[in-house]
């Protein structure tokens, strides 16, 4: 007798090897698995499902990040899930804590929260073809361990050795269906390698490893970086609450940074879109599709390699450069002005990085770090930005030393370590990674599926990112497009499903095609989308969410192979079958009516009709 694949099991007649089986196994609790959990509930009323999550919370990312300032650079009413929205935001960018609630509120609604276990991190996976299905080991952790970058938890366990008990136990457990939603910002870069950050005396912290009980107050605090995280930092390190006593930034080189929406336009969202969401049917939802509208038109407007959008790229440069002249120190005009194109690199939404370049404790520099002391740190000679080729250029090149209690490391993630730490083994033993390395690169057909990984299916897969508008609304297409399949295997129709490798290359290479004439990979600019070593974008899709949302609607058949289970076979001969008989019995409709005239066959449908009428009556009375 054949084990059912819709129930979990434990032990039992159909499982003599005592492991755990569950019909869909998820990798993460951010918000793609969150996603994910809700959909098997609302979309195919299926609740034997277990989310496994490293962390001791849900959240993701934005459990990860809780720096002073963290917030979303995407207005949350986009920033949300089309099958929960929220019409109680407090304001347009809300704060991190707040979004977390929102994900423990969604989770609660939909009944999954003890669906997810903490403290569990999935350390591989390998596809049995035997039997056909996946083999998955996990660590369960100490209380905490999980919170830990892999890079501090490898060092905790070098110091204390055996004694160290990070792990506490593994365990072995099967699966049907695997869904990795484990992100792509999960590890923070390393410290620097700068001659003497060993000796320093003070604090170093990484923004997405905040400390909760880091005291700046009448401190000296070096910021390392300038993209978002840092532009959400600074400010709120100067405020009373904080007190910091001085705060250098450093630069590389100049982000583009936007004013989303002016100080009497925030405080118009605040008091009144709440308001209008709650009591207004249908409000929210109109102004949810018509901002996600005007964020494709920006995109086809401005992200596109035509002529016309590097035009108009240039009149937003020049909008951009006239703000940061009004909102920035004179002083800083020339390292703050980017030499590259305007959404090459993420852009920052200034919420008051700009206004607090202008206090008397807060100052940035493009002199490079080249030494640390135990409580300060050297700077220069020379400088990061502009170029030492600039001669003309009056940026400071002095070497000069800066007192340092904290260092606050905002230098971003590791962010071409797809699925890191998962080691994801398939069909013949084959590598995920070593396959991408032979294909250049991460790759994934709609970032979601790869050819001899059945029934794995990625959400926040490679070349996924928008670059412009909300991830959870790639993340929900990625959902529901995964779930046109695992419905089927759920059901007990189709035992495997695995796009072609003649798919999945194509798709790729066109993606990669597009990305080079991409104002991401032709700005001019170095970001994080790209790999630096191998040139390889795996991070944005170069088009228009639209896009990819009638991708995910309507899947291509030709470029999966699926193979039926003897039940999913003989329902789809029975399709056939009904629509040979349907095609047959229009064929002879028309032939008959030809023939007959239409007239006539009215009359003779109308003299059958009544016949069959007459003779179910005879019948039932």
């Amino acid at each position: 007798m054949t084990a059912r694949v819709d129930r979990i099991r434990h032990g039992g007649p159909a499982n003599k090897s005592g492991y755990t089986f569950y019909p869909v196994l998820i990798i993460g609790a951010g918000e793609s698995g969150i996603a994910m959990g809700c959909r098997l509930r609302q979309g195919l009323g299926f609740d034997q499902f277990r989310i496994f999550e490293r962390r001791s919370a849900l959240g993701g990312t934005w459990h990860t990040n809780q720096y002073p300032g963290i917030a979303c650079d995407v207005p949350a009413i986009m920033y949300s899930f089309s099958f929960a929205q929220n019409p109680h935001w407090t304001s347009l960018l809300p704060s991190g804590p707040e979004i977390i609630q929102y994900l423990y509120d969604v989770c609660e609604k939909f009944e999954i929260l003890d669906k997810i276990q903490f403290d569990t991190s999935v350390r591989g996976l390998r596809w049995l073809d035997d039997v056909e299905e996946w083999e998955v080991l996990l660590d369960h952790l100490a209380p905490g361990i999980g919170d830990l970058s892999t890079r501090e938890r490898e060092a905790l366990e070098k110091e204390n050795g055996p004694n160290s008990k990070t792990v506490l136990r593994t365990e072995i457990v099967r699966a049907k269906v695997v869904c990795s939603a484990v992100g792509g910002l999960v590890e923070p870069k390393p410290p620097l390698e700068v001659p003497g950050i060993d000796t320093f005396e003070g604090e170093i912290v990484h923004t997405a490893r905040w400390k909760p009980d880091l005291d700046v107050r009448g401190k000296d605090v070096i910021v390392i970086g300038t993209g978002c995280s840092a532009g959400q930092v600074v400010p709120q390190l100067v405020k009373p609450e904080y007190g910091a006593k001085h705060i250098t930034q450093l630069m590389r080189s100049p982000p583009w940074a936007v004013q989303f929406l002016p100080p009497a336009a925030k405080e118009f969202w605040k008091k009144w879109i709440p308001l209008l969401s709650t009591h207004v049917p249908g409000f929210q939802n109109g102004l949810r599709k018509l901002m996600f509208a005007m964020s494709e038109l920006e995109f086809v407007e401005l992200f596109t390699p035509s002529e016309a959008a590097r035009q108009r790229r240039k009149k937003k440069a020049a909008e951009l450069l006239a703000y940061l002249h009004k909102t920035v120190p004179e002083e800083y005009h020339e390292i703050m002005t980017p030499d590259y194109e305007v959404f090459c690199k993420r852009r920052v939404v200034d919420e008051g990085w700009y206004q607090s370049l202008s206090l008397p404790n807060v100052e940035i520099t493009t002199l490079p770090l080249t030494s640390i002391q135990p409580r300060s740190v050297t700077l220069g000679p020379g400088r990061l930005y502009p170029p030492m080729s600039k001669t003309d250029s009056k940026a400071p090149t002095e070497q000069r030393t800066v007192p340092a209690d904290v260092i606050i490391m905002a230098n971003g993630y590791e962010t071409n370590q797809w699925l890191h730490p998962l080691d994801v083994t398939g069909r013949n033993g084959r590598s995920l990674y070593k396959t991408w390395d032979e294909r250049g690169g991460a790759q994934a057909y709609l970032g979601t599926a790869m050819d001899g990984f059945p029934n794995f299916f990625m959400i926040f897969g490679p070349n996924t990112a928008t670059g412009h508008s909300s991830v959870i609304l790639a993340s929900e297409n990625m959902v529901n497009y995964a779930l046109k399949f695992i419905g089927p295997i759920l059901k007990g129709d189709v035992e495997t499903a695995e796009v072609k490798e003649s798919a999945e290359r194509k798709w790729t290479a066109d993606l990669q095609r597009e990305l080079q004439k991409s104002v991401f990979m032709s700005g001019g600019c170095r970001n994080w989308y790209t790999d630096a070593a191998s040139n390889w974008n795996a991070t944005v899709y170069p088009r228009t969410q639209v896009d990819f949302t009638i991708r995910c609607m309507f899947p291509v058949w030709r470029h999966w192979d699926l193979k039926y289970t003897p039940k999913g076979t003989a329902k789809l001969a029975a399709a056939r079958a009904l629509r040979v008989f349907g095609l047959v019995g229009l064929l002879w409709s028309i032939v008959f009516v030809r023939k007959h005239g239409l007239q006539k066959t009215r009359l003779i449908l109308a003299e059958a009709l009544k016949r069959g009428l007459e003779g179910i009556r005879g019948l039932v009375f």
